[in-house]
């Protein structure tokens, strides 16, 4: 069976009535909690654009605390669920300077948390990933937001390198 394209269903979507379209979001939250989690943070966060964040940073906060550090192997698997968390809700945004704040909330957690500690060369990449993923993000902003993150960015470049 062959799917119609995006442009397909977003021109037959636009033909259904108010109460359809509402059924299908609705059959469409109850398939997955990632598709619950994205509405709920499309719905509320329009009065609040800080709210993503907000939550994204308590939630991924509960699971450093949550984690084990008991030994370099748990600590590295820990860091990597705590990423894969991280880049779930990454998706839910297109917002780059939110993108890059949650990167470097991580980073920083990494590091506060010990982690980094370890001189595990898996936590060592998955931060560095994540550190050319910040500068990636950062070439694709406006010169003057460029400044400003660029300091994060080299903030973020000195904990690893201690």
């Amino acid at each position: 069976m062959k799917l119609p394209s995006l442009a397909q269903i977003k021109k037959e979507l636009s033909h259904l009535p108010e109460e359809e379209l509402i059924g299908l979001l609705m059959e469409t939250a109850k398939f997955t909690t990632d598709n619950k989690q994205f509405l709920f943070f499309k719905i509320y966060g329009r009065e609040n654009p800080g709210f993503f964040q907000e939550m994204v940073e308590e939630e991924l906060q509960q699971a450093f605390e949550n984690a084990n550090l008991d030994h370099a192997h748990f600590a590295k698997k820990s860091a990597q669920a705590i990423r894969r968390k991280l880049n779930k809700y990454l998706k839910f945004t297109k917002d780059k300077p939110t993108q890059i704040e949650l990167i470097a909330f991580f980073c920083r957690e990494l590091s506060e948390h010990g982690f980094l500690s370890f001189n595990h060369p898996v936590i060592n990449n998955l931060y560095v990933m994540q550190l050319n993923k910040i500068e990636k993000l950062i070439g694709g902003l406006h010169e003057d937001l460029q400044y400003d993150y660029q300091e994060l960015f080299e903030e973020l470049v000195h904990n690893i390198n201690q």
